[in-house]
């Protein structure tokens, strides 16, 4: 009986356990579903607005901002990152606190609203190719890479994918 009594403990905990993973995504609003914290649609930046506001930030400055925008790309390897395309054909790459939670690896083309810290900065070489091998890209392609680059960058702490 003290076995069974231990077991049941073991299966309790995994269970437990499961369920949490499972939550990592829920329905927040109707017709979007949540990635991280949980955030709403209210005051959400366009493209437009987002790219001004990139334009006025140096390399130093940081902007609290919540914004929708279209998905270009995402890591291939597990969804730890995504590009996010700006009113100007320029691109943010998108980041999640923490690593504490990833994005569906086919989401490309569809909307989602990110809430957290914009940045501008001075992406590495090794940076970009390390980018550039996670998105697939062919080794012809990650080896002409090779200068830094000025790049939009975002820390995301929440995000609504449209569904």
């Amino acid at each position: 009986m003290k076995r069974f009594n231990i077991l049941l403990v073991f299966f309790f905990a995994f269970a437990l356990c499961s369920a949490q993973d499972s939550q990592q995504k829920t329905s927040v609003q109707s017709g979007f579903v949540s990635f991280g914290e949980e955030i709403n649609t209210d005051e959400t930046e366009d493209t437009s607005a987002m790219t001004e506001k990139y334009a006025l930030l140096k390399a130093s400055d940081t902007l609290q901002i919540k914004f929708k925008a279209t998905v270009t790309e995402v890591c291939q390897s597990k969804g730890c990152w995504m590009k996010l395309e700006l009113a100007n054909g320029e691109k943010t790459m998108v980041r999640f606190k923490d690593y504490g939670f990833f994005m569906p690896m086919d989401i490309t083309g569809r909307e989602v609203i990110v809430n957290g810290l914009a940045f501008v900065e001075e992406m590495s070489v090794e940076d970009q190719r390390h980018y550039a091998t996670d998105a697939g890209k062919s080794a012809e392609e990650v080896a002409k890479i090779t200068t830094t680059k000025k790049t939009y960058g975002f820390e995301a702490d929440g995000v609504l994918l449209k569904e």
